[in-house]
Protein backbone atom coordinates (compact mmCIF):
# COMPACT_ATOMS: atom_id res chain seq x y z
CA UNK A 1 0.00 0.00 0.00
CA UNK A 2 1.07 3.67 -0.73
CA UNK A 3 0.14 6.78 1.00
CA UNK A 4 0.82 10.08 -0.07
CA UNK A 5 0.87 13.25 1.81
CA UNK A 6 0.65 16.41 0.51
CA UNK A 7 1.92 19.88 1.92
CA UNK A 8 3.04 23.35 0.78
CA UNK A 9 -0.38 24.88 -0.50
CA UNK A 10 -1.60 28.57 0.39
CA UNK A 11 -2.68 31.58 -0.70
CA UNK A 12 0.22 33.94 -2.79
CA UNK A 13 0.44 37.19 -5.09
CA UNK A 14 0.37 36.72 -8.90
CA UNK A 15 4.09 35.99 -9.33
CA UNK A 16 4.93 34.95 -6.60
CA UNK A 17 6.43 30.94 -5.75
CA UNK A 18 5.06 28.09 -3.88
CA UNK A 19 6.91 25.00 -3.08
CA UNK A 20 4.95 21.87 -2.79
CA UNK A 21 5.48 18.39 -1.01
CA UNK A 22 4.49 14.89 -1.47
CA UNK A 23 5.49 12.51 1.07
CA UNK A 24 5.44 8.42 0.61
CA UNK A 25 4.69 6.42 2.59
CA UNK A 26 6.20 2.68 1.10
CA UNK A 27 9.38 0.74 0.99
CA UNK A 28 9.18 0.26 -2.92
CA UNK A 29 9.13 3.93 -4.10
CA UNK A 30 11.87 2.52 -6.41
CA UNK A 31 9.12 0.99 -8.85
CA UNK A 32 6.66 4.24 -8.96
CA UNK A 33 5.97 6.83 -11.49
CA UNK A 34 4.62 9.81 -9.48
CA UNK A 35 2.47 12.92 -10.85
CA UNK A 36 0.69 16.28 -9.66
CA UNK A 37 -2.51 17.23 -10.85
CA UNK A 38 -4.53 19.83 -10.27
CA UNK A 39 -8.31 20.63 -10.58
CA UNK A 40 -9.68 23.63 -10.35
CA UNK A 41 -13.72 23.85 -9.82
CA UNK A 42 -16.22 23.55 -12.73
CA UNK A 43 -12.33 22.14 -14.53
CA UNK A 44 -11.32 18.53 -15.59
CA UNK A 45 -8.47 17.22 -12.96
CA UNK A 46 -5.12 18.48 -15.41
CA UNK A 47 -1.43 16.94 -15.44
CA UNK A 48 1.00 18.95 -14.45
CA UNK A 49 4.48 16.77 -14.06
CA UNK A 50 5.59 13.47 -14.11
CA UNK A 51 8.49 12.07 -12.07
CA UNK A 52 10.16 8.63 -12.63
CA UNK A 53 11.27 7.79 -9.33
CA UNK A 54 14.08 5.17 -10.08
CA UNK A 55 15.68 7.24 -12.63
CA UNK A 56 14.53 10.76 -12.23
CA UNK A 57 13.32 11.69 -15.39
CA UNK A 58 11.01 14.00 -15.82
CA UNK A 59 7.65 15.19 -17.90
CA UNK A 60 5.63 18.59 -18.09
CA UNK A 61 2.72 19.31 -19.57
CA UNK A 62 2.97 22.41 -21.88
CA UNK A 63 0.88 24.63 -19.61
CA UNK A 64 3.42 24.81 -16.89
CA UNK A 65 6.80 24.04 -18.65
CA UNK A 66 9.22 26.53 -17.57
CA UNK A 67 7.39 27.79 -14.36
CA UNK A 68 6.83 24.46 -12.71
CA UNK A 69 9.62 22.09 -11.62
CA UNK A 70 9.43 18.53 -10.28
CA UNK A 71 12.25 16.61 -8.33
CA UNK A 72 12.22 14.07 -5.39
CA UNK A 73 14.42 13.09 -2.65
CA UNK A 74 14.93 9.53 -2.27
CA UNK A 75 16.09 9.48 0.92
CA UNK A 76 13.22 11.98 2.15
CA UNK A 77 10.92 9.85 -0.01
CA UNK A 78 9.50 12.57 -1.07
CA UNK A 79 8.41 14.56 -4.54
CA UNK A 80 8.64 17.94 -4.86
CA UNK A 81 6.55 20.71 -6.81
CA UNK A 82 8.50 23.85 -7.63
CA UNK A 83 5.72 26.47 -8.94
CA UNK A 84 7.01 30.09 -9.94
CA UNK A 85 5.54 33.11 -11.89
CA UNK A 86 1.91 31.97 -10.38
CA UNK A 87 -0.61 32.99 -11.75
CA UNK A 88 -4.35 33.40 -11.23
CA UNK A 89 -5.42 30.85 -13.42
CA UNK A 90 -3.02 28.47 -11.27
CA UNK A 91 -5.82 28.58 -8.37
CA UNK A 92 -6.57 24.63 -7.88
CA UNK A 93 -6.46 21.81 -5.85
CA UNK A 94 -3.22 20.12 -6.24
CA UNK A 95 -2.85 16.82 -5.85
CA UNK A 96 -0.08 14.33 -6.27
CA UNK A 97 -0.82 10.68 -7.49
CA UNK A 98 1.44 7.66 -7.69
CA UNK A 99 1.67 4.42 -10.07
CA UNK A 100 3.44 1.33 -10.02
CA UNK A 101 5.12 1.85 -13.51
CA UNK A 102 8.47 2.22 -14.84
CA UNK A 103 6.19 4.78 -17.25
CA UNK A 104 5.02 8.48 -16.20
CA UNK A 105 0.86 8.64 -17.35
CA UNK A 106 -0.82 11.97 -18.03
CA UNK A 107 -4.57 10.12 -17.52
CA UNK A 108 -5.60 10.74 -13.95
CA UNK A 109 -7.26 7.32 -14.18
CA UNK A 110 -3.86 5.98 -14.86
CA UNK A 111 -2.41 6.04 -11.05
CA UNK A 112 -3.24 4.11 -8.47
CA UNK A 113 -2.70 6.28 -5.32
CA UNK A 114 -3.27 9.65 -4.61
CA UNK A 115 -2.73 12.00 -1.52
CA UNK A 116 -5.64 14.45 0.20
CA UNK A 117 -4.45 16.76 -1.95
CA UNK A 118 -3.47 20.81 -1.20
CA UNK A 119 -5.31 24.08 -2.34
CA UNK A 120 -3.06 26.29 -3.79
CA UNK A 121 -5.23 29.98 -4.16
CA UNK A 122 -3.15 33.00 -6.36
CA UNK A 123 -4.13 36.59 -5.83
CA UNK A 124 -4.11 38.95 -8.85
Amino acid sequence: QVQLVESGGGLVQAGGSLLLSCTISTRTAGTLAMGWFRQAPGKEREFLAGILWSAGRTYYADSVKGRFTISRDIAKNTVYLQMSNLKPEDTAGYCCAARPRFTVSTLAGAYDYWGQGTQVTVSS
